[in-house]
C-alpha cells in the first residue's frame, strides 16, 4: 500500500487486514512522517501507540512469514 505522509494532528485512520471478522478484534494504523500510529478502533479518542516506520516494517515481514 502506497500512503503520502499525513499530518500527525490530522492522520487517515485504516482498519489492519490482520483485524478479525468481528467488531471485537480491530486495529487500525496510520502512517505520519517517519512513523505509524496504532490504535484500538473501538477506543478512537484513547492511548495509541507509536512505532518507527522500520519496526512496522519488520513486524509485517516476520508475520507474513
Amino acid at each position: 500500500m502506497t500512503v503520502g505522509t499525513q499530518s500527525v494532528s490530522d492522520p487517515v485512520w485504516f482498519k489492519s487486514s490482520y483485524s478479525g471478522g468481528n467488531t471485537t478484534e480491530c486495529v487500525e494504523a496510520a502512517f505520519v512522517a517517519d512513523f505509524v500510529l496504532i490504535r484500538d478502533s473501538k477506543r478512537p479518542g484513547g492511548s495509541r501507540l507509536t512505532v518507527s516506520a522500520e519496526a512496522w516494517h519488520r513486524f509485517l515481514v516476520t508475520s507474513a512469514k
